[in-house]
C-alpha cells in the first residue's frame, strides 16, 4: 500500500512540473543541429511530429509546456561561454532553462504545431524587434544642450502619441503598423488594441513596449517612416488612417494620401485594386498632446 501511495504522489507531483521545448522550427535550424552526434533526428518533419506527440501526452496528463525558439548558433554560443559539452543533451537542457527565462516563448494550447510555429517565430522577432529598437535608443546618450537622456524622452512623447491615438479613434478593433528605417533593416511593429463590451481597449504589454520603442526610434532620430491605423467595428467599414515619420514628427496622411499608400504596390509601384468596405481616412489631429519642435531633440 506504501509503494501504491508513492507511486500516486509521483504522478500528482509530475503534473506540477512545468515543461519547456526548444523548438527547431525551419530545416535549417534543423540541419544545424544535425551536427551533433547525440541529435539522433535525422528528418525534420518526423522530429516535429514526434514533438507534437510528447505535447499532446503531456497535455493529456494535465501537464503545461512552454515551447522556445532553439537557435543552434545562440547555443554553441552558450556552451562556449560556459564550458558545457555542446554533444551532451543536458548541454541542451540547460540552454532550453535558460529560454524559458530570457527567450521567445508561448504556451502550448492543444493547437497543432503548424498553427503554432508561426506564432512562436512572430514572437522571435518581436522581442528581437524590441531589444535592436531599444539598445538604438539606449545608445543616442544624453542631449548636448539640456543633458537630458535623449531615447527616454523619445519613449515619454512615443507613449503619448500612443495614447493620443487610440483616445482619439473610431470605435472599434484598431490594429495599428508602425514602421522606421533603420541602420541595417526597417522596423516593423504591430500593435492591437481591441474593444471589448464597455469599450475598453485591451492591449498586450509586450506588443505596446515593442510598438512605443520603434515609433521613439523614428521621433529621436529623424528616420523615415510611418504608422497605420485600422479600424473595424461590425456594421460598417474598416476605416484605415495614416501618419508619415517626418524629422522626428507625425504628420498627418490625407485621405487620397492613405488611399495611394493602400492601393500602390509598394514593390512595383502598380496600382492595385481598393478593398471592399474600406474607408480612407484623414486621421485625428494629435498635435495637441505632441512636444513643440522647440523642444524636441
Amino acid at each position: 500500500m506504501a509503494h501504491t501511495d508513492q507511486r500516486t504522489m509521483r504522478r500528482v507531483l509530475r503534473r506540477e512540473i512545468a515543461g519547456t521545448i526548444g523548438l527547431l522550427t525551419d530545416e535549417h535550424d534543423f540541419r544545424a543541429m544535425r551536427r551533433y552526434r547525440s541529435f539522433v533526428f535525422d528528418d525534420h518533419t518526423a522530429y516535429l511530429q514526434q514533438v507534437e506527440s510528447l505535447l499532446k501526452t503531456r497535455a493529456a496528463q494535465g501537464g503545461h509546456t512552454t515551447l522556445a525558439l532553439f537557435d543552434p548558433e545562440d547555443y554553441a554560443v552558450f556552451c562556449a561561454e560556459t564550458g558545457l559539452d555542446p554533444e551532451a543533451p543536458a548541454s541542451r537542457t540547460r540552454f532550453t532553462a535558460r529560454l524559458a527565462a530570457t527567450g521567445p516563448t508561448i504556451p502550448y494550447d492543444g493547437r497543432p504545431l503548424t498553427a503554432l510555429l508561426p506564432d512562436l517565430v512572430d514572437e522571435a522577432v518581436r522581442q528581437a524587434t524590441w531589444e535592436y529598437a531599444t539598445t538604438l535608443l539606449t545608445r543616442l546618450g544624453p542631449c548636448a544642450t539640456c543633458g537630458e537622456d535623449i531615447g527616454r524622452a523619445a519613449f515619454t512623447r512615443a507613449s503619448g502619441l500612443v495614447a493620443r491615438i487610440l483616445d482619439t479613434a473610431p470605435p472599434g478593433d484598431r490594429h495599428l503598423v508602425c514602421s522606421v528605417s533603420a541602420p541595417a533593416e526597417t522596423l516593423v511593429a504591430v500593435l492591437h488594441a481591441d474593444q471589448d463590451a464597455v469599450g475598453a481597449a485591451g492591449l498586450d504589454e509586450a506588443e505596446l513596449m515593442e510598438f512605443t520603442s520603434v515609433l521613439a526610434l523614428g521621433l529621436a532620430t529623424g528616420r523615415a517612416g510611418g504608422l497605420v491605423m485600422r479600424v473595424t467595428s461590425a456594421g460598417t467599414a474598416d476605416r484605415v488612417h495614416g501618419w508619415r515619420l517626418r524629422e522626428g514628427a507625425l504628420v498627418p496622411l490625407s485621405a487620397a494620401e492613405v488611399f495611394d499608400a493602400y492601393c500602390t504596390d509598394a514593390e512595383s509601384g502598380d496600382i492595385i485594386s481598393p478593398e471592399p468596405d474600406v474607408d480612407y481616412c484623414a486621421p485625428p489631429d494629435l498635435r495637441q498632446e505632441d512636444t513643440p519642435p522647440e523642444h524636441r531633440h
